[in-house]
Order: structure tokens, then sequence, then C-alpha cells
């Protein structure tokens, strides 16, 4: 199969309206049963919490990197919906192989993600939130208006996504578009991940970037030192409870360092799913992100 067959794909690759769909994403099964398609969903991951009630009751058919693939077709789907970063390339290819759509997504902005939204009704040929959806792009246009206008003066955040190597995320990610739109600067925005993890740390000297060892590579989540941390000086830190579960004994570690969201207490645990879910819980994010950062 060739390399480009695992791209982002904003169309789903079916000539007709789903019926019988497969979810290997937690954030777009979510934003299936938001859009009014959820009773379409056959099979989710075992990560595809919400909404509780109704993801409870389908069936689940294992998680996001290491899916039950014959389970998944024994459930005769029309459509299976992917994602580049959270689903392997090797599980895409087996269903495909096996004569089933897979619909990769892979939105690395907010724009991008909202884009998705109106594709998935479009595909699923279902109109019912189009005003809803429309609601969240005006919050989203007021919001970026809001951050233009206090350019030079936007709070510094720093928002780890795991502890032990500490990692973060660079402006080529969600995450970071979903911060500069609520008004805040990712400090580490130009911060690109190193190979070994040595060399990430300071303590080697990286490989080339054409170094076939690396090809492929993803350098969107460097791995960083607190020393990085405390030369930033970020104003708020956010720790997320996914995909590491940051808590109290994590807070107290950065409340010792002698940074600016230390000395002002703004060190807040947080609902992960606020910054690394897209699709219908940006809706969440504009809501609730705005009060942690101002």
């Amino acid at each position: 199969m060739e390399s480009g067959t695992y791209a982002f794909q904003m169309d789903a690759p079916v000539a007709y309206p789903p019926r019988r769909v497969v979810s290997l994403v937690p954030s777009t099964t979510e934003s299936l049963f938001d859009l009014g398609v959820g009773d379409r969903l056959v099979g989710i991951t075992d990560y595809c919490v919400y909404p509780q009630a109704q993801t409870a009751r389908l069936p689940h058919i294992g998680g996001t990197k290491n899916p039950d693939i014959e389970r998944i077709i024994s459930l005769n789907p029309d459509l299976v919906v992917a994602n580049q970063e959270e689903n392997r390339r090797e599980d895409v290819e087996k269903l495909r192989d096996a004569g089933i759509a897979v619909w990769v997504t892979f939105p690395k902005t907010v724009r991008e993600s909202l884009n998705l939204l109106w594709a998935i009704m479009e595909v699923f040929d279902e109109a019912s939130m189009v005003e809803r959806v429309r609601a969240v792009e005006w919050t989203c246009d007021w919001l970026e208006r809001l951050a233009e206008q206090s350019e030079g003066n936007e709070l510094r955040v720093f928002a780890p996504i795991w502890f032990d190597p500490l990692m973060t995320f660079n402006r080529d990610t969600y995450m970071h578009d979903l911060l500069r739109i609520c008004g805040a600067v990712n400090v580490f925005a130009g911060r690109e991940r190193l190979y070994p993890l040595a060399a990430d740390l300071g303590q080697a000297e990286p490989l080339a970037l054409d170094d076939p060892k690396i090809k492929d590579h993803d350098t969107r989540y460097p791995r960083i030192t607190l020393d990085e941390v405390i030369n930033a000086q970020p104003d708020i830190i956010l720790l997320p409870d996914e995909p590491f579960a940051f808590d109290e004994t994590h807070r107290e570690q950065f409340l010792a360092l002698d940074i600016p969201a230390a000395r002002s207490g703004r060190i807040h645990l947080m609902d992960g799913s606020l910054l690394t879910w897209h699709g219908t819980r940006i809706a969440h994010a504009f809501q609730d992100l705005p009060s942690l950062l101002y």
C-alpha cells in the first residue's frame, strides 16, 4: 500500500451515507452522537466513553492501538473512522485489505476540526445540528478576535502531556492552536522533538533530520527538562488528566519551581479531553478553558 493512503482525508471514502459505522477515535465517537448519527455506530474502542450512557451499550473492539480486527470485520461496517495519530497504519491497512472503507482523519487545528464536523454532517446526510456547529464557529471567531486584540500581552502557558519523561507539544498540533484561539501562548511552540531521547534532554548530539533511523518520526511532541520549564517562565501551567493522569503530587512539584505560575498559584489540574479531543468537545473547551486562563 502506498504511504499516501494513510493521509488525512477530509471526505469519507463512501458514495452513500453510512449506516453501520465503527469508530476508532474517542472524540469522533462523541461527535457522531452530538451530531445526531450515533445510532449508526455498531462498534467503538474501550476509550470511547462519551456520552457515557450510549457508549456503554455498544460493542467494544479493543483499544485505539490494538483493536480486534477480526471483531471489526465481523460487525460488517460500511465505514470505519480512524485517526492518523491515534490509530496504527497496519490496522487501517488490514481493514482496507478486507474491503472495508476507512476514513482517516487528522485535524491539527481548530478550524480543521470544525471543517471535519461539517464533512461528517454532509457524508452522513444529517443536518439537524447545523445551527449548533455554526454557533461553535461564531464562538471561535469571537475568541480569535479577542486574542488578536490582546496580541503582545498574552499569558504564557505550559501544558505537559506526559511526566516521565516530561513531554509537551509544539505549534504543529491541535492543542497549540486551541490555546492560541483562547488567547494564550504555548511556551514550547518552537520546540521540536529530537532523537534519541538523550538528545531531546540535552545530554547527547541529535541525529540528523535526514537520518534513516528517524525517517517519518514525529517531532511535534518534544521531551523536555524541568530546567527548560524554568527558563520558559510560564504564567500558567495546565495539568491534564490524560493522556497522562497528572494529580496533586505533580502539581506540588511544579509549585516548587521558580516560575510565575508557581508564585501566583496558577497551576491547574484539568480535564485533559478539553485540550486533546477535537470535534464537538471544542464547545466545552471554549466554555471552560478561558476561565482557567483568565
